[in-house]
């Protein structure tokens, strides 16, 4: 069998680039394989290059003009096979296929489940291998559509290998009735060598996250209210923006406790990497939203464990996968407001400083970016390896 190189060439299959909250995606593109990727988006219309990498925007490349207006054939086949028809034909398939082969692409690593329609059949018509990252709705809500679920039924055979943030979601798809041989649970990680902890200010919470429905941000704001009732010095502080900061910022007047809640709104990763490290205690209550959307295993989970912070968050999705109850955190039932109440105040109560050192452990011993990243890497070789030999047999 052919020599499989250390560091292959591999395409990274993303949705909008750059996007600066995506670390786990953005860490890939610089750090996968050594550095040797290259990048497919399916918009990169600012312009921007933070990694310098050669990439291939979907968007400015699809079939235009009169051939898109002819190609409704190809349209519906893809829509019935695939779910959608947002899947490369005509000019837009041939620009794409010429930018796999100029860049000598040997693994494809589609980021999110979600879009594997639009890079796995032309990555099986060239025999390419090609993998998927499943990191959350698009393991749960996605699966909620029909069309969603029978696309997937016909592409995760094309794929040589899948990956999952949490055991949760493989679950999900399985009991979805989608499995895949090769599946593997590796969770996106954190930097544990920049997010540290620091000196903790006392009696303060953090909750970081798109102020979206299944974070429940409203409900953070309730219990930390009604837990904090008798602790004036106690301090919360939301970092993020979204559909429910205003009504977040609202329900704060309301319930009379302006004075002890910030609301940064979206700040820089480096902003938010302070503000974990000082942080004693971090609230996530996340729930599933009404259209099924969940987590998979939260970043902002990870990156506050490796800070130290106490974490007090919910029984959803991967989280129980990464929050030892009563050892580094604690969790309540989802949509349990005095349950997740009691828990803010016992997380306040006393220092807690075995609970630190329990969150830092777990990072280090579960979530350390560099090792996840290797085991991905050792994930993709053995594909490669694997398609090659299935591709020559004769030749192993």
């Amino acid at each position: 069998m052919d020599e499989i190189p250390t560091n292959p060439r591999t395409c990274l299959f993303v949705g909008s680039h750059p996007l600066p909250g995506q670390t786990f995606v953005n860490r890939h593109i610089e750090h996968m394989f050594g550095g040797n990727t290259c990048i497919i988006s399916t918009d990169a219309s600012s312009g921007e290059n933070p990694y310098g990498k050669a990439i291939h925007d979907i968007a400015a490349s699809r079939t235009r003009g009169l051939a898109n207006i002819l190609g409704i054939a190809p349209r519906l086949r893809n829509q019935k096979l695939y779910g959608t028809s947002h899947v490369p034909f005509g000019s837009g398939k041939a620009a794409l296929e010429r930018f796999l082969i100029d860049e000598g692409v040997e693994i494809i690593l589609c980021e999110f489940g979600s879009r594997i329609a639009k890079i796995a059949p032309l990555a099986h018509e060239m025999d390419i291998p090609c993998f998927s990252y499943f990191r959350g709705r698009d393991a749960t809500e996605e699966l909620r559509k029909p069309r969603r679920a029978r696309g997937y039924v016909n592409l995760l055979p094309m794929l040589d290998g899948i990956f999952a943030v949490s055991q949760y979601l493989l679950d999900q798809l399985e009991a979805a009735g989608l499995r895949h041989p090769n599946a593997h649970v590796i969770p996106s990680g954190v930097d544990i060598r920049k997010f540290r902890p620091a000196e903790k200010v006392p009696r303060s919470c953090l909750a970081v996250g798109r102020m979206v429905e299944k974070k429940s941000p409203l409900t953070t704001l309730r219990a930390f209210a009604d837990a904090t009732r008798d602790i004036p010095d106690a301090h919360l502080r939301f970092i993020g923006d979204g559909p429910l900061l205003a009504p977040t910022r609202k329900l704060a007047a309301d319930l009379g406790v302006t004075d002890r809640v910030t609301f940064d709104g979206a700040l820089p990763h480096d902003r938010v990497r302070e503000a974990l490290a000082t942080s004693k205690v971090f609230l996530q209550h996340s729930v599933v939203g009404p259209s099924g959307d969940a987590e998979g295993l939260p970043t902002a989970i990870q990156e506050a464990l490796a800070c130290g912070c106490i974490i007090v968050s919910t029984r959803h999705a991967g989280i129980p996968e990464a929050v030892d109850h009563g050892v580094n955190g604690w969790m309540s039932e989802e949509h349990d407001l005095p349950g997740f109440t009691a828990l803010i105040r016992e997380a306040l109560s006393g220092d807690h400083s075995d609970m630190t050192q329990a969150a830092r452990r777990t990072a280090e011993e579960r979530f350390d970016n560099a090792v996840l990243l290797r085991q991905v890497e050792d994930v993709l070789r053995d594909g490669l390896a694997a398609h090659r030999m299935k591709r020559n047999p004769g030749r192993a």
